[in-house]
């Protein structure tokens, strides 16, 4: 195990720059995910610390070592792909000690290492099957086992769960963070999908145009996001954001919307609500009208027509009765943050 350390890590393609000044610390033992929407840097960053991608300027350490100039082989990693890329001629058992073999260590000792290893992923009655006639959870557990049996200094993931089904991929998340946490590797998993970075990390980085929004612990990024973009990005559904003025405790807004979000005044500012923190009050003659109403189990999202805004809204099923499409609801933030209007940047109260 080893902590990881980017300094001032920059890449260009030419006069085309798509990391910039990257400075980021995992520390020894954790999981952090890059997340962000494509073309962010996220994946060259990871592909950097793999080595397989030239790093431009700046420098990358595992533990102690300076690794920025050091073949893949040489830097300790393991990694595990979004395709899997199992040996299809291999069985289950071969795949995962293949690393060993490769090592020279003898076949019963790597295929006994390799019936460990897979008995703790759910594949002890799956060792002697080869990869086609596995379901794609099970052949990225292969995958993440042949990971595993290097023992290596670091973990790195590139979207591994982003083949698999939502079933699959919701328990495949939940093995693997189980794992990583009684492994306690270092970990660096790259992914667009803003749930499963809220859910799988330690630590969560936000990047956009090669750079850091924001980093910090998942409900920190959730409850206080540094900007708008990083608002609307982290979070499901999206925050509300709506442009207006704060006058007595309420948001107002040149076409008419009106919604009680308390704290001081302000004549120009970006007022964000997260849907579970939008509370919809049933209410004749008021501006805001139930568009759709989406029922998903104990609760549902609700999209209001408010002036010439779209909000969204969760509640519990229990409160729908008053709550249907075409009804009118007085709009209340339970909690609201508030943005620069030009910069979007987050104002602290």
């Amino acid at each position: 195990m080893a902590s990881v350390k980017f300094s001032k890590v920059e890449k260009s393609y030419g006069t085309t720059t798509v990391v910039s000044e990257l400075d980021l610390e995992l520390t020894d033992g954790s999981m952090t995910v890059l997340v962000g929407p494509s073309g962010c840097g996220k994946t060259t960053s990871l592909r950097m610390l793999a080595g397989l991608e030239e790093v431009t300027s700046g420098s990358i350490h595992i533990g102690d070592r300076d690794v920025t100039a050091l073949e893949p082989k040489d830097r300790d990693i393991a990694m595990v792909f979004q395709n899997y890329a199992l040996y299809p001629h291999l069985t289950v058992r071969e795949n995962i000690a293949f690393p060993l073999r490769a090592k020279k260590l003898s076949r019963a000792d790597a295929h006994k290492r390799a019936d460990e290893i897979g008995e703790s992923l759910g594949l002890g009655k799956l060792m002697d099957r080869k990869p086609k006639d596995l379901s794609g959870g099970q052949q990225q557990r292969v995958a993440i086992g042949r990971a595993i049996i290097r023992e290596p200094a670091v973990f790195l993931f590139d979207e591994p769960l982003s083949n698999l089904d939502a079933k699959l991929r919701v328990e495949t998340r939940t093995e693997l963070l189980r794992l990583q946490r009684k492994l306690g590797i270092t970990s660096l998993y790259v992914t667009h999908d803003q749930e499963e970075a809220m859910t799988l990390s330690d630590r969560i980085v936000v990047m956009r145009d090669g750079r850091i929004a924001q980093a910090g612990p998942p409900e920190e990024v959730y409850r206080r996001p540094a900007d708008t973009f990083v608002a609307t990005f982290v979070g499901s559904p999206k925050m509300n954001l709506i442009d207006g003025a704060v006058v007595a405790g309420e948001l107002r807004t040149e076409s008419g919307l009106r919604m009680t979000v308390g704290g001081p005044d302000a004549s120009s500012v970006t007022v964000g609500v997260r849907a579970d923190d939008l509370i919809l009050t049933p209410a004749s003659g008021a501006a805001a009208t139930v568009e759709l109403v989406e029922l998903l189990g104990p609760r549902a999202i609700i999209t209001v027509r408010a002036a010439d805004q779209q909000l969204t809204s969760v509640v519990e099923a229990a409160a729908l009765n008053a709550i249907t499409p075409g009804a009118t609801v007085g709009l209340s933030a339970r909690d609201a943050h508030r943005f620069d209007v030009h910069t979007g940047v987050r104002i602290e109260a």
